[in-house]
Parts: structure tokens; sequence; C-alpha cells
């Protein structure tokens, strides 16, 4: 109970909502390695709070990696992450803590828990980290159910769940404690098209009603275009290009061209001397 007692000041610590426009992430320099592996090379960033942000680029270039530096999972190597306005590179645990309480995340494949069910997966942080009486969390259950179009399947266990459900669930998990950032690691990976852009259609609901601030780490195109405020890409550990989605249609860098119309040979074209297409 001693633990409970200490995340409840916790959640009551938690850093306020910086107002719509206002800087709430910025990277400064960022670079990661993994032995001799160098996945992150002098990244900078700034997230500005109510947008959604989408990262793009190819399998192994530093999305999810770029996610767990801005949540505090990794540390960087070099450079500088700030978060609500405070520097998390050299936070203690016990300090990132009240950080990480004003954040969401869906993961990669749901990451639901097999051995609750839905109501405990989406209640799970307000059942374990607060005194709440439990009438009140399943309530809050209820509505965030609500928000991602599930309703009455609370005491469904995630194996009954199909793979859109699992995905809405998690969506639901995420935003039980009203974050002021969601991060989403590949929302739309495993979907058929419909149900992904259902997941899409979600994605911008939860931004329009909760005025957070979203980054979406992804590698379809369309989901990108659809949710995205901006899109930046990643290539070799480098932001090649930070624009709109129009802006990054309209790019002639073979690099940009070639992931977002699928076609290696643009690229291809570009290095054997043809310049972009």
């Amino acid at each position: 109970m001693v633990l409970f007692g200490k995340r409840r000041k916790l959640l009551d610590e938690r850093v306020a909502a910086p107002q719509p426009g206002e800087e709430i992430i910025r990277l400064e320099g960022v670079a990661k390695r993994f032995g001799r592996l160098e996945v992150l090379r002098e990244v900078n960033l700034t997230v500005r709070h109510g947008e959604t942000t989408v990262v793009i680029g190819r399998s192994g270039c530093g999305k999810s990696v770029l996610l767990k530096i801005i949540i505090g999972i990794l540390r960087p190597e070099a450079g500088r992450v700030s978060v609500l306005g405070r520097d998390i590179t050299r936070m203690s645990e016990a300090e990132l803590e009240p950080v990480r309480l004003s954040f969401g995340m869906l993961f990669q494949g749901a990451a639901l828990f097999d051995s609750l069910d839905v109501d405990g997966n989406v209640g799970f942080l307000l059942y374990e980290h607060t005194q709440r009486p439990a009438q009140e969390i399943r309530e809050i259950v209820r509505r965030k159910l609500a928000m991602v179009d599930l309703e009455g399947v609370e005491a469904m266990m995630a194996a009954e769940l199909s793979g859109g459900m699992k995905k809405r669930v998690a969506l639901a998990r995420a935003i039980a404690m009203d974050p002021h950032i969601i991060l989403y690691d590949e929302p739309t990976t495993g979907l058929d098209p419909v149900t992904a852009d259902t997941i899409n259609d979600l994605i911008l609901k939860t931004q329009r009603e909760l005025k957070a601030t979203s980054i979406v780490v992804t590698h379809d195109m369309a989901s990108a275009n659809k949710v995205a405020d901006r899109i930046v890409m990643l290539h070799e550990g480098r932001i090649i290009i930070d624009g709109t989605p129009a802006e990054i249609q309209q790019s002639r860098d073979p690099r940009v061209q070639s992931f977002i119309h699928g076609d290696a040979s643009i690229e291809r074209h570009a290095e054997q001397g043809g310049g972009p297409s």
C-alpha cells in the first residue's frame, strides 16, 4: 500500500499541460547506438502541443527507438531531450515518473495483458497506481471504451478480441489517464485496409476530443497522410525532411519519393546519376 500512496502523490504532481502551440518536446543533437550500430545521428526535432507529428522511414531506421527516447525508456549517448520544459536526459527513474504520467502509448501489436479482461487492461494504471474506488475506475474504463467505439466488452479476455478490437482496447488504455502526449508505434500494422482506416479515424477523434499532442510512427503512407499535421522522415538515423503531407508529396528528394511510393527504383535511378524522377 505504500507503493500505491506514492503513486497517488505522483498523479497529483503530473506536469500541467502547456497551451496549444507551445513547445512540448525538443530533441537537440540526439544520438543513439547499440554496440557498433549507430541508430540515431544528430536528431533535432521540436514538437508543439496539440499537433500530430508522423515519423516515417524504412524498417530499422530508428523510428521506435526515437519514441523510447522521448518517453525516457532509452537514454541517448549524446544530445538533450526536453519534455514539458524538463530536461529528461539525466533524470533518475524516480524523477522521470511525473513526466511519464503525461504520456499514453499505443504499442505495436497492442501489448495487452493476456491474464486480464478488457476492464483490467484499460484501467490497469488506475487500479494499480491510484486509490480511486473500483466503481469510479470502471466508469472511466466505460467512457474510454466508448470513445474508441467499443461498448459492453469489459468482461472479454484479450484472446477473444479481433486484431482491430485489440488495437482499440490498447488505445483506450493509452488514454485512460487523459495524457498530454500520446505515442503510437505502428498503429495500423497487421490490419486490413478498412480496419486500419478505422484506427486512423480514432486517432483523429482522440486528438480532437483530448486536445493532446500525438507522435505517430508508421510506414503506412495512407495513415500518415490522413492523420498528420506534419511528417518527418528518418533515413540512416537522420531526419532528412520535415513538412506538411503536401510538402512531403512534392519533395524532389529521391529517398523520400522512393519511400512514399514504395518504389526502390526511384532511389537507384538517382544513385546512378539519373537525378530525381
